[in-house]
């Protein structure tokens, strides 16, 4: 089953149940999917695309609620959080610290790096891998670890 097919799935569910928080967010999931697939003029929008654009309401969704906390609206960033934590229910599941660092060092030894200069080949790679599974901002950090 698609991503949009679960959507529209889970939307009917939301409705029935008259969750209305649920309900907001996984509108905003298909509106966002609907319009990717128009901008793109094709039927099916493919999964690291799918991924890719999860990634984002949820980043959009968490800047939100910082701003709102920063101007004194916990309301409305209690909104955002929770719409972000509906959409993170659709993303692959978060790999552990240990898998993420198992996998850069794999990823390390098959490309031969050795130093810093050597990170975007490592990054290239790991983002490829990760995608999804793990914050592009760690994978970075820890590769420079690594490779310093």
């Amino acid at each position: 089953m698609s991503l949009i097919e679960t959507i529209d799935n889970d939307i009917k569910g939301a409705m029935l149940a008259r969750e209305k928080g649920k309900l907001e967010a996984l509108r905003a999931i298909k509106n966002a999917l609907l319009v990717q697939r128009t901008e793109k003029g094709s039927v099916e929008i493919d999964h690291d695309t799918e991924i890719k654009l999860l990634q984002r309401l949820v980043k959009q969704r968490k800047e939100a609620a910082e701003l709102f906390n920063t101007q004194g609206r916990k309301d409305l960033s209690e909104v955002e959080l929770f719409q972000a934590e509906i959409i993170e229910t659709y993303l692959p599941q978060k790999l552990s610290l240990e898998e993420i660092t198992g996998i850069i060092k794999a990823i390390i030894a098959e490309t031969g790096a050795k130093d810093l200069k050597d990170l975007g080949k490592v990054m290239g790679r790991a983002t490829k891998e990760l995608a999804g599974k793990a914050d592009n901002k760690q994978v970075a950090d820890m590769i420079r670890s690594l490779l310093s």
